[in-house]
């Protein structure tokens, strides 16, 4: 492994996504020719909210937290988008997750618009009963936006069926009656979704594997490296292992394993179930996140946070492909030098929409009070994810751009051609 004081990226600062966002969406309005007011619209987000509010903690001591929620547009239908609690929480970050959900939504053909949330809290910090008295609060706080015709919250990196069941439960009681369909991701007990756990990951294997097929490559001993083992990035290694994959190396919070022979994705997760990560795993050596990234593989599974990937560490990046099961972890000087070297990035607004298809399926399943098996769920999610890439890549192909900007030209005209559509008001 090369000497870590040569390579910028371990100490870089992040990038800021909500540039990032906004560069990506640029490069598809030029390609579409958009009209200036069209484009100034879309720029921006349609509201936005922040919230300081306080929290009691069991020594009774008092901490304030700020929140947010932001609706990029509600162009299509009503917003969706997750919410996230983690430290480095900042609204221009949520902002940019705002903007990309509206894109995610359109590619896909949902009918709703792109929202998110998040506080800035470390949840692993805090007791459950505090977690609870946070989440209650700040679903108070932001009730004015959500709502199963207005916004409609779901997880996001910090966030669990149980937060999304006491959100559902505190919107509930101050509607007077249970509203399962204000939330997605809920606990099964409460009016879940069949396969909505596996959704996102499901969906990155997808991708994955159409990806695999566009490229000629065989997934049957493809060397995968998965960054950020959590409920997309375990699920997906999981699911690309039963597809013949050879997983070397992943990571989480705590640090990374790596194993050119091979590592089993399942006794994995039940290691980090044990102790609380995925170090120190038996079967596999340590290794860092930043080293990880630059692993010699086929296929690169980016699964944490947004900016991973930037102009410092892309070139050293050797793999054939990436599929993105975060939110832009790659940034747009990245995927420049990325597309330059030939390596086929899947974008997150197509391989991690898996989450969201499944969402709309919930929240339908919800509103009509009629629910569908798990077979039937994972049939429809297949349908959408293999007719979604195939129209995406067809897109950049016969506009000549990489897939990303395929991507966002499908989805940013679905969503102007609405906006067009539907007029100023009044």
């Amino acid at each position: 492994m090369a000497d870590r004081s040569a390579k910028a990226a371990a100490t870089a600062p992040r990038a800021d996504p909500w540039q990032a966002a906004r560069q990506q969406f640029s490069a598809a309005a030029d390609v579409l020719g958009l009209k200036r007011g069209v484009r100034d619209l879309l720029l921006e987000p349609k509201r936005e909210l922040t919230v300081n509010f306080p929290v009691e903690f069991q020594d009774e001591s008092v901490r304030v937290f700020t929140g947010y929620r932001v609706h990029h547009s509600t162009v299509l239908g009503p917003t969706k988008g997750g919410i996230r609690y983690h430290p480095d929480v900042t609204l221009n970050e949520v902002r940019a997750l705002a903007m990309w959900m509206t894109w995610k939504c359109a590619v896909v053909g949902l009918p709703y618009g792109g929202a998110k949330g998040g506080v800035v809290c470390n949840p692993k910090e805090l007791s459950r009963r505090e977690l609870e008295r946070l989440t209650r609060r700040y679903t108070t706080e932001i009730i004015p936006l959500i709502g199963p015709e207005s916004d409609i919250p779901a997880p996001d990196v910090g966030t669990t069926p149980q937060v999304m069941a006491w959100l559902m439960d505190t919107y509930s009681m101050h509607r007077g009656y249970s509203v399962p369909a204000v939330v997605t991701g809920k606990p099964l007990a409460i009016g879940g979704s069949a396969g909505r756990v596996e959704a996102t990951g499901r969906g990155v294997m997808i991708a994955a594997r159409e990806a695999a097929r566009h490229l000629g490559m065989p997934l049957a001993g493809a060397r995968v490296v998965v960054q950020g083992y959590g409920n997309v990035g375990s699920i997906a290694a999981q699911l690309l292992a039963e597809q013949g994959c050879r997983i070397i190396a992943a990571s989480d919070s705590t640090g990374g394993v790596y194993n050119e022979k091979g590592i089993d994705p399942s006794a994995l997760l039940r290691h980090k179930g044990r102790t609380g990560g995925v170090v120190n795993y038996g079967a596999a050596d340590g290794i860092t996140n930043d080293d990880l990234l630059e692993l010699p593989c086929e296929l690169l599974v980016p699964s944490a946070l947004e900016g991973q990937i930037a102009a410092e560490n892309a070139p050293r990046i050797k793999t054939r492909m990436i599929v993105e099961g975060a939110n832009g972890p790659v940034t747009p000087e990245a995927d420049r030098i990325l597309n330059a070297a030939g390596v086929l990035v899947v974008p997150d607004i197509l391989a991690n929409a898996g989450g969201v298809i499944v969402s709309y399926f919930e929240w339908v399943q919800d509103l009509q009070s009629f629910f569908w098996s798990e077979e039937e769920i994972n049939k429809r999610l297949e349908g959408i994810m293999v007719r979604s890439f195939r129209e995406v890549l067809a897109t950049s192909q016969e506009k000549s751009v990489e897939m990303r900007t395929g991507a966002l030209v499908r989805a940013v005209g679905r969503v102007a051609d609405a906006l067009l559509l539907r007029g100023i008001y009044p």
